[in-house]
């Protein structure tokens, strides 16, 4: 796990006086869950927007798979397998799930759709659909139309539809957003189900779920990486406990170095 697959070299995006992303330089590893934490502010919505090209960075290179995507259209580098998920909802809510998840494995054909057609109805996107549901823990609910099922449903669902993509590397943004105990669970055990299976970069603010599924974990706070490492290694790291608790270290430095 050694092998990088997503490389993020000097990345920087300012919004006028508002430096949003700050020279962040981060590799991810190939298979590995990566958590990327910081307060409220601290940019980790700008960096996923460059990522996804939904921004394109002032300076910097992104680098998915040893290509250069730093240009490329946000439709270009999901093809190339970089799939993003939970920050804007994706769902039709007049289509069932399993309509939803057939409507995502339809997008990754290289023809023009048949929108007039449910996507549902066509025999070969019901099975993969299918699978698809059940790999997410909603096979009761295929047939449900989308606007009647909870919202923790629907987080599930599209996790679905991201998966339809045949993603190389997952994006999620706050997947625990929204969610009550039970379903934050829910959610925690199936993201640890597909754990290993895609590379993932999570972003999310629920420490329990953050320690329980990530490899690594980066703190961005200002736009700036203060500490990268293992769940061990970022809570005993004193930079941490400046950006979240306000403390200085013992140079009275209130910005520190990962």
């Amino acid at each position: 796990m050694s092998e990088s697959l997503l490389e993020i070299e000097h990345l920087c995006k300012a919004f006028g006086a508002l430096v949003a992303t700050d020279g962040v330089t981060l590799a991810i590893r190939k298979g590995e869950t990566h958590a990327l934490i910081g307060p409220n502010g601290a940019g980790k919505t700008t960096l996923v927007g460059q990522l996804t090209g939904e921004l394109r960075p002032d300076a910097g290179r992104i680098i998915f798979d040893g290509r250069d995507i730093t240009e490329l259209s946000t439709a270009r580098r999901a093809r190339l397998g970089l799939a993003r998920s939970f920050q804007i909802t994706s769902i039709f809510d007049s289509f069932t799930a399993e309509g939803n998840v057939a409507l995502a494995v339809q997008a990754t054909e290289r023809h023009s759709f048949r929108f007039w057609k449910p996507a549902e109805r066509i025999a070969r996107l019901r099975q993969p659909a299918r699978q698809l549901i059940a790999d997410v823990g909603l096979s009761r609910l295929g047939n449900v139309i989308a606007s009647k099922m909870s919202h923790g449903q629907h987080r599930q669902l599209e996790l679905g539809m991201a998966l339809a993509t045949h993603p190389t590397m997952l994006l999620l943004d706050e997947p625990m957003a929204g969610l009550g105990i039970e379903e934050s669970r829910a959610m925690s055990k199936l993201l640890a189900s597909v754990k290993g299976q895609y590379t993932i970069l999570l972003i999310e603010h629920d420490m329990d779920a953050v320690f329980s599924l990530a490899d690594r974990i980066t703190v961005l706070v200002g736009g700036r990486i203060v500490a990268s490492g293992t769940a061990d290694e970022i809570r005993n790291h004193p930079g941490v406990r400046v950006a979240y608790l306000g403390e200085e270290d013992d140079a009275g430095d209130v910005r520190a170095n990962g």
